[in-house]
């Protein structure tokens, strides 16, 4: 480990309860897409007090700007999301939320914590970098919203690198995953409202069962994964919520059902849509019915650069080692930091959160009781400081 590294981590731990408290802060004061407003004004006070000028992006997503001493013009991106989630905590700590229904489920309280103990270490290293860093504080990651806000506003137009980190309880803490191509699926949302005919359930001849229809669409649907795509193909088609009925003795008139693609190829994606709409137009039609569809993009496959992972992996293992530096597997879930590396080369990491001797520390992200071994923070805010300081002076070798 050279000087370089040993000061970066030496700063990290110095200011560990200042980050620590913040992630603290926000986990108690949760707010779900489109509503992070009082977060937004903690981050924006935050960098007023570090001295980082900021401007908004969207209702309550910030852009910040820390800009180096020395000369040269490379750009570079670090993005931490800020949402929370519609769930009622069931945690017994000292910083659980005392928001009903609004919890921290997902890390991203972690995330916005550690951006902002990066940017009060950069801040202070101006002299020893070139180029300028853009900040950015992601609204609404949760819905697939604020990322296509952040680049259709175009200010990553012109940036170099995009870089980003994510928690992950199933990763020991002090540990950190960097893996090039295809890491998150892409995410597609749709809801499907199907059309039927009450009646007496005592002469159903004379009705059209909306429930029965969509119940035998939803069965149906499972077949499109095993016989209507490759098994060396990974897709998923979850369904996850189905209203219909008025009352037990009534033909039920209409019945809507929502769910999610998962993939990892565009082509699989736009013929599983296909497929869904006319297996369900079929299906319905059968049985007198009419069905209406109703799709959302929520997100893109995120795509790890090669060369950007290979200068992740660099640095990481520089700051911590070599056996700290692991791999991770794809996953079904998605992240719209995908729209970010589309349009700016970049990487998306995970740093461990989970420790066995830590209560809840190794839970499932968006369980009600989940929670971080806090240590963890190091490595993330170390990560954001050091990749970002080297990747702009060109010294990754």
């Amino acid at each position: 480990m050279g000087t370089f590294e040993e000061d970066i981590l030496k700063r990290v731990k110095e200011d560990h309860n200042y980050i620590v408290n913040l992630r603290r802060h926000f986990h108690k004061y949760p707010e779900i897409a489109k509503e992070e407003k009082n977060t937004c004004l903690k981050i924006e006070e935050e960098l007023d007090n570090i001295g980082i000028s900021h401007k908004r992006v969207g209702e309550y997503g910030v852009a910040a700007y820390i800009k180096g001493n020395k000369i040269g013009n490379k750009k570079i991106v670090l993005r931490a999301d800020i949402d929370a989630l519609p769930i009622n905590e069931e945690n017994d700590v000292e910083y659980k939320s005392i928001i009903p229904n609004r919890m921290h489920a997902c890390g991203h309280d972690s995330h916005t914590a550690s951006l902002i103990g990066a940017a009060r270490v950069l801040n202070s290293l101006k002299d020893s970098f070139a180029g300028e860093i853009l900040l950015s504080f992601q609204q609404g990651e949760e819905i697939g919203y604020g990322a296509r806000i952040v680049v259709d506003s175009g200010i990553i137009d012109g940036y170099d690198r995009s870089f980003g980190l994510h928690s992950a309880s199933y990763i020991k803490t002090g540990k950190i995953a960097f893996t090039s191509g295809p890491i998150n699926a892409a995410v597609d949302f749709f809801r499907i409202k199907v059309n039927g005919r009450a009646a007496h359930v005592s002469t159903p001849e004379l009705g059209v069962d909306a429930l029965y229809i969509a119940s035998l669409i939803v069965t149906s649907i499972q077949g499109i994964t095993t016989r209507r795509n490759s098994p060396q193909e990974p897709l998923l088609i979850g369904i996850g919520k189905l209203i219909s009925g008025d009352a037990y003795n009534i033909i039920a008139q209409s019945a809507i059902l929502e769910g999610t693609i998962r993939s990892f190829d565009e082509e699989v994606r736009a013929k599983t849509k296909e497929n869904i709409e006319s297996l369900a137009k079929s299906i319905a039609s059968s049985f007198g019915a009419t069905v209406e569809f109703e799709w959302k993009d929520f997100t893109s496959v995120l795509v790890n650069d090669i060369a950007s992972t290979k200068e992740a992996k660099i640095v990481a293992k520089d700051l911590f080692g070599n056996e700290n530096v692991v791999e991770k597997e794809k996953s079904l879930g998605g992240d719209d930091f995908a729209e970010y590396v589309k349009k700016v080369k970049g990487v998306y990491g995970f740093f461990g959160t989970g420790n066995p001797n830590k209560k809840n520390t190794t839970l499932p992200h968006h369980d009600n009781k989940f929670d971080i071994d806090e240590d963890g923070l190091v490595v993330s805010v170390a990560t954001y400081v050091a990749y970002a300081i080297r990747f702009l002076n060109g010294d990754i070798k």
